[in-house]
């Protein structure tokens, strides 16, 4: 089967693109809305873009193709985000954070979530979180005829439960990290495979 996206809806080309590309990590973002309360949504169009500094990007959509959602503006106004990595302990409580509500209700408090101040910045992390990273915004672009907002972020802090750290690398499987799949559905870990070097063969 061949396929032109260009004569496709966006919400067909929307279900391909989340069914093909799985598993993709979440985003458990936290943001300050405009009195203060913290907003909470996942994303997963997520991944790390830079070592050095280090750097984040969340890719934030627009509601109705039209206006931003309420964590893109909260960035945008404040300059500042808090990445949340979510386990399979949160599974639940993350989806339920994804409800489209008013901007002007908390999601961490409406869910009875557990919070903490961060360190560097004004949007607090989830104390249930394995690991949050601290993130001032580094640039915002727009892309496509939606203009979703590519939100890159530089990491002022890491915040790691202890266990989770060893010799300077984090073991995957005590992360127990959730992915997201197409739809409503979402992955555990499962096996991890480790393999040697790579290598080529020589003639």
């Amino acid at each position: 089967m061949e396929i032109d996206p260009g004569k496709n809806t966006v919400s067909e080309n929307y279900k391909i693109m989340t069914g093909l590309i799985v598993p993709r990590p979440i985003a458990w973002v936290s943001t300050l809305n405009e009195a203060g309360k913290t907003n909470l949504s996942p994303f997963s169009a997520f991944t790390f873009c830079s070592h050095e500094p280090p750097m984040v990007a969340v890719s934030i959509g627009r509601k109705a193709g039209a206006l931003l959602k309420d964590t893109g503006n909260n960035i945008l106004r404040t300059g500042e985000f808090v990445v949340n990595i979510v386990d399979a302990a949160a599974l639940d409580v993350m989806h339920n954070s994804s409800a489209d509500v008013a901007p002007a209700i908390s999601e961490a408090d409406v869910l009875r979530l557990r919070q903490l101040p961060s360190s560097t910045i004004a949007p607090p992390r989830i104390a249930d979180a394995p690991a949050s990273l601290e993130c001032r915004l580094h640039r915002a672009i727009p892309l496509g005829k939606e203009r979703s907002m590519f939100m890159i972020g530089e990491v002022l802090r890491f915040h790691l439960r202890d266990d989770l750290i060893t010799d300077g690398k984090i073991d995957s499987v005590t992360l127990d990290p959730v992915a997201r799949l197409g739809g409503p559905n979402y992955a555990k870990l499962g096996q991890v495979i480790h393999l040697s070097e790579a290598t080529l063969p020589v003639d």
